[in-house]
């Protein structure tokens, strides 16, 4: 029998599913449903597929609550996010995270306001830097 390789990133759709479920806490498959963009549009049975494949891959769990199966994120949303940032710093950037965050700077129009709050955060990294 073939093993399927556990795979460390999310599909388009299943990011989906985890950033509701990130954002409920917990969720049943209705409860993910209900959170979905109205013009998602998808099946209970997708739905249900989609998170059976997120706890093969080991990114929710579940329990049975009464005959509901209750999905919960394993992985924390930074944790994701950080995970997903160093593989597309390796695989895009060269591993080169100055790149990255020159690309973004460059090409997402950012606003004074939120370039004040990248540079404040470098400062205080800076800052940490320094007084360990």
């Amino acid at each position: 029998m073939r093993h399927k390789k556990k795979s460390e990133f999310l599909t388009e759709v299943e990011l989906e599913f985890m950033s509701q479920l990130w954002e409920l806490g917990e969720g049943s498959v209705r409860d993910v449903l209900a959170n979905l963009a109205p013009e998602r549009n998808l099946a209970y049975t997708s739905a249900a597929t989609i998170l059976r494949i997120l706890e093969q891959k080991e990114f929710v769990t579940s329990s049975k609550k009464g005959k509901t199966f209750v999905y919960k994120p394993l992985l924390a949303k930074d944790a994701y996010q950080s995970r997903s940032l160093k593989d597309l710093s390796e695989k895009l950037f060269d591993n080169t995270p100055a790149s990255l965050v020159a690309r973004l700077v460059d090409d997402c129009d950012l606003t004074e306001d939120a370039l004040g709050e990248i540079r404040a955060l470098l400062d205080r990294r800076l800052k940490d830097d320094t007084t360990d």
